[in-house]
């Protein structure tokens, strides 16, 4: 994708996510290049671990077992871009990492993953890749651009649970405060952490029709829309693993009403994704594995093009194998919008628990 097709869907991306009426949306997130030229209904800020002895430690030093608070902010207002980098010798830091996300001050956070994770990098090593919301540039940049809006209040922290300190953790987060308040039908931004590791392998005879051993990247109860998934898969056994298809419930439906061909063909690739890593705008493998036990592989997909809408609940499920019939390691952050209150997480794993190793089957 060339930067004006990038730099259109990035605006784009907000416009979609408001919802409510265009006008509203539009007026407050700047929806098309005609908003460039008029002026903006609000006063950009920025929260930075820029130095604040006008130095060079533009860095904070995070201990184990520490909080380090990335936001702490009023509103009316949308948070509109996140940059992270990192300098730590801990191996997978990415995971070890925690980053959380609270609106309105809410006990339970809205988002709530792994720092690679949320970013895309779910087998905790960096790579490169470029999406519409998420990005990483050379070679350890963290970019985010979903919108997340705030009525009253917004609290972002990261939370070191390995047991070396992060030597030096920058952060750039640049919000948006309004001096009127937000659209009455403004929605939350979410993200969740899901994992199986590894997912438990099912022997039956082959069909799945209710989705019932599917490993399930989000469940919601609301009102709102799902607008993505990135995901990475470590494989235990030789073979492919993508058979899978993805099943969405909407509104407590008990067999799903959009059902897939395949998890390649969810992640909008084929025949193995050809064996070659690609990333676009809104759909990507950024990182392509051989079938073999031991081989790791990541993708993503946004549905910033065409939201999936629920009025009271949304189960978003994928296949693990077809029938679920394979045994591989799962990670997965799920993206989407809705109303408050949301329904409690399940617990994140322990630290331990969300490395990468291997489970082979005998």
């Amino acid at each position: 994708m060339g930067r004006t097709g990038h730099f259109m869907l990035s605006m784009a991306l907000t416009a979609i996510i408001w919802g409510g009426t265009p006008a509203s949306g539009q007026e407050l997130a700047g929806a098309g290049w005609e908003r460039l030229a008029q002026p903006q209904a609000y006063v950009l800020k920025r929260s930075s671990s820029y130095d604040r002895t006008g130095g060079n430690a533009d860095y904070r030093v995070v201990q184990p077992g520490e909080t380090l608070t990335l936001l702490d902010a009023d509103g009316p207002g949308l948070i509109s871009h996140l940059w992270i980098t990192i300098a730590s010798p801990e191996i997978y830091h990415l995971k070890k990492i925690v980053l959380r996300m609270y609106w309105d001050g809410e006990a339970s956070p809205s988002v709530e993953a792994p720092l690679g994770d949320f970013f895309g990098l779910g087998l905790g090593d960096y790579f490169r890749y470029q999406s519409v919301p998420l990005a990483v540039g050379s070679d350890k940049a963290l970019n985010c651009f979903f919108p997340m809006p705030f009525l009253r209040h917004a609290r972002v922290t990261a939370t070191n649970e390995g047991s070396e300190k992060i030597d030096a953790f920058y952060f750039n987060i640049d919000y948006r405060v309004y001096s009127r308040p937000l659209p009455a039908d403004t929605l939350y931004f979410h993200a969740q952490y899901r994992q199986c590791a590894p997912c438990q392998a099912v022997a039956g005879d082959g069909l799945n029709l209710d989705g019932a051993h599917n490993y399930v990247w989000m469940e919601a109860a609301g009102r709102g829309h799902f607008v993505g998934v990135t995901m990475s898969v470590l494989e235990n056994a030789d073979g492919w693993w993508g058979e899978g298809d993805d099943m969405f419930f909407i509104d407590g439906e008990r067999r799903p009403s959009i059902n897939g061909t395949g998890s390649e063909d969810y992640f909008l690739g084929a025949w193995d994704f050809g064996g070659v890593p690609f990333s676009y705008g809104l759909f990507g493998a950024p990182v392509v594995g051989r079938e073999r036990a031991g081989e790791r592989w990541s993708v993503y997909r946004f549905h910033l093009d065409s939201p999936i809408p629920f009025t009271r609940s949304l189960k978003a499920t994928i296949e693990h194998g077809h029938a679920n019939d394979r045994g591989d390691n799962y990670y997965s952050v799920a993206y989407w919008y809705q109303t408050e209150p949301h329904a409690p997480f399940p617990p994140l794993p322990a630290v331990g628990q969300r490395i990468p190793r291997l489970h082979p089957r005998e």
